[in-house]
């Protein structure tokens, strides 16, 4: 590129005798862009064709903070004149020889500001004509210093147009809020705005200032709608969402009537800067109680870490009491738009956030409740089957929170592999489960005896599939019985236990499973609560041939003892598979006290296995649907409140799983292994250990890491 030496106000920029600030323009088309304080250093390009581009700037302002040295010697903005305009440029917070030049669009200076030292640079009382222009901020001798550079431009810009590809520039907005001012209404029906994001972005916008209903919409590159925020009458409208770089558009269009509004547009880093260690939470009710020290914070996390209590009416509640709802700006994550990603060490999540009125925000996960001193919210989903308040294995797993997200999708195939479901002699099944898919009826209705021959030979009392698929898939919301997990994803039950005719083995049902799911294009959790004898190695084979689309959640046995069962020891194999333990609540099943969490052993009774490959812990003794054997009508049903042994905890798992991959069908099975992994609660030793894996397993952080990688967080 062309660089001249410094020269005075040349014929190119001609000279006005009207001050800029009583510039009568800037007066009455004035819109403002405005950036933090700080900001890593080399952000800004360093060619003109790399310029960060600062958009059309006439009636704008625009200030951002960055650094040159001897390494990052230019720093070049870019900006376009719509007419003509006065212009004026500063650069101060100068710790060492910085100077100042204005550039044309063939990058020759027009302009020039070359003070010595420390002194600030200002070039002003000209006039711009209409064209693009450059800023050349330049380091003096490779000298290294911060600087503030503040832009001020008179001229009023022309009204945005009516099209996409008619809309106006408001530049690059990556760290730095853009506040710009129109109207729109009677023949202007409709304003757009075009702005680019050079990093992945923590994007908000405001419209606020109606006086009749204004909508806005943003679009992607391609037109495509991303979020639309369209509420009622004057109130402002908001848009909040994780944004990857690229060019978006904004569309401000009147519902009815006509009204001047202020658009606020804010780009911030999807990984900000945090001054103090994030607020954890224990697996119980935790209440986080916020003061003014903690306003003075510039970020504050939060992570409630699931709620054993939230039946008895304790909540994870985030207390902002000496709040009112109508001083913050809430922005509340869904599956589609809304919140914040942050990575709290173990990969980015979408939080949810609040705004405070001094700039500083509070993200967080995992709340039930939000107290201020005029309102309560409610995060939590409370459905109102009976005995969801007993079903503390969902509460400690925080699926009430993950319910925000969405209930399951058509899009995961759940099968379960067990002894079938009770069938009474009309042929019904419990009412509280979804009927299953299934190919044959002959290999579905659990028989109620065990051919085997061993201890457990005989008649056997109750149905040890229908507990099992109520966990996970219980009709929920109905006002009956239980809440299952998921509540719309497919379940299709295969029997393999117990060596009655027409069972099927594990590799033969797995199979099944495996083509009914290619079939229809789903993802597949194959729930396991079982174990013993060898490895089919034909079994193996399709566990370790479908690591993309087929999860194994399989109990890890009942034996007390460091060691898996088969199959839960191919979790040290494969990850496709979870090895799952049982944890306690705070009682077991016979009263006795216990540490929510801490891995079931009765050392005369039964235990938890242990050991290499455990991959996570998962509720037991829980509340399950039952159905017992009857010699007149075949199954008789109910509700069995102690529900035990890892048969209960893996099926806790792979409900679970299955609301993480229909967050995000996207991910392989082992992605979702990894996510609930990385997300769930730490128990015992810090870090994994082969008491209780990587910990008790989260669906809310689970569930929120799911959505962050389909925005763009790495994986």
């Amino acid at each position: 590129m062309p660089i001249t030496a410094p020269t005075a106000l040349s014929t190119d920029l001609p000279l006005s005798n009207s001050l800029l600030s009583t510039s009568p323009d800037l007066q009455t088309d004035f819109t403002k862009i405005s950036a933090p304080a700080a900001s890593p250093s080399d952000f800004i390009g360093n060619t003109l064709q790399t310029a960060h581009n600062v958009g059309d700037m006439n009636g704008r302002y625009f200030a951002f903070s960055d650094s040159v040295s001897g390494t990052d010697t230019f720093d070049f903005y870019r900006f376009r004149m719509e007419s003509l305009g006065t212009i004026e440029v500063t650069l101060k917070g100068l710790s060492a020889d910085a100077d100042l030049f204005i550039l044309n669009s063939q990058g020759v200076v027009v302009s020039s500001s070359v003070n010595l030292g420390t002194r600030d640079e200002f070039l002003g009382n000209g006039v711009l004509d209409t064209g693009t222009y450059y800023i050349r901020v330049q380091s003096f001798l490779s000298a290294s210093t911060n600087y503030d550079l503040r832009l001020t431009v008179g001229g009023s810009l022309s009204d945005p147009g009516q099209s996409l590809d008619r809309a106006r520039d408001l530049g690059n907005i990556s760290r730095v809020t853009s506040i710009t001012t129109d109207s729109v209404g009677g023949a202007d029906t409709i304003d757009y705005h075009r702005f680019e994001l050079s990093e992945a972005t923590n994007f908000s916008l405001k419209l606020t200032g109606l006086t009749s209903d204004i909508d806005v919409i943003l679009y992607d590159r391609n037109g495509q709608s991303l979020a639309v925020s369209n509420r009622y009458n004057t109130e402002n409208e908001t848009i909040a969402l994780a944004l990857n770089s690229g060019t978006y558009y904004v569309r401000v269009y009147p519902w009815i009537g006509s009204s001047t509004y202020t658009l606020e547009l804010s780009g911030l880093p999807s990984k900000p800067i945090v001054s103090r260690q994030p607020l954890v939470g224990t697996l119980g009710a935790d209440t986080f109680s916020l003061t003014a020290n903690n306003f003075e914070t510039r970020q504050t996390v939060v992570s409630g870490n699931g709620n054993v209590d939230f039946g008895q009416g304790r909540w994870d509640l985030l207390d902002l009491s000496s709040l009112r709802s109508t001083d913050v700006i809430m922005n509340l994550a869904t599956a589609t738009t809304g919140g914040m990603l942050y990575d709290s060490g173990n990969g980015s999540r979408l939080f949810d956030s609040i705004m405070l009125s001094n700039g500083n925000e509070i993200l967080f996960e995992g709340i039930d409740r939000i107290q201020f001193a005029d309102r309560t919210y409610t995060l939590s989903i409370s459905p109102n089957d009976p005995y969801f308040t007993r079903q503390w294995n969902l509460h400690m797993m925080g699926v009430q929170n993950a319910w925000r997200f969405g209930t399951g999708s058509e899009n995961v195939l759940i099968g379960v592999e067990d002894t079938g479901l009770g069938v009474s002699r009309t042929g019904q099944i419990h009412d509280d489960l979804r009927l299953p898919t299934y190919s044959n009826p002959n290999n579905f209705a659990d028989e109620f005896f065990r051919e085997v021959n061993d201890e457990g030979y005989g008649r056997q009392d109750s149905s040890h599939g229908t507990a099992v698929q109520s966990i996970i898939s219980a009709i929920s919301n109905n006002g009956i019985g239980l809440s299952g997990i998921n509540w719309n994803s497919p379940t299709y039950t295969i029997d393999v236990i117990d060596g009655n005719a027409n069972d099927q083995s594990l590799a033969t049902a797995t199979q099944t499973l495996i083509t009914e799911a290619t079939r229809r294009g789903q993802r597949l959790v194959i729930n396991l609560s079982l174990g013993g004898g060898s490895i089919n190695p034909v079994f193996r084979s399709l566990v370790a041939n479908n690591q993309e689309n087929a999860l194994f959640v399989i109990a890890s046995g009942n034996d007390d003892a460091n060691g898996l069962d088969n199959p839960a020891s191919l979790a040290i194999e494969f990850r496709n598979v979870m090895a799952v333990g049982a944890s306690w609540n705070r009682v077991d099943r016979f009263g006795n006290g216990q540490t929510p969490g801490d891995r079931i052993s009765y050392p005369d009774r039964w235990g938890s296995n242990y050991g290499e490959g455990l991959t996570l812990m998962a509720p037991s003794e829980v509340v399950a649907a039952r159905a017992n054997y009857s010699s007149t009508d075949g199954a008789t049903f109910g509700y069995a409140t102690g529900f035990n042994g890892t048969s209960a905890a893996a099926p806790n798992a792979a409900g679970v799983a299955s609301l993480v991959w229909s967050a995000n069908r996207n991910l392989t099975a082992v992605q979702v292994q990894t996510i609930l992994s990385q997300t769930a609660v730490d128990l015992g030793a810090r870090g994994y250990d082969n008491l209780t894996g990587h910990g008790m397993i989260n669906a809310d952080a689970a569930v929120r890491r799911a959505l962050a990688i389909g925005r763009g967080a790495t994986a």
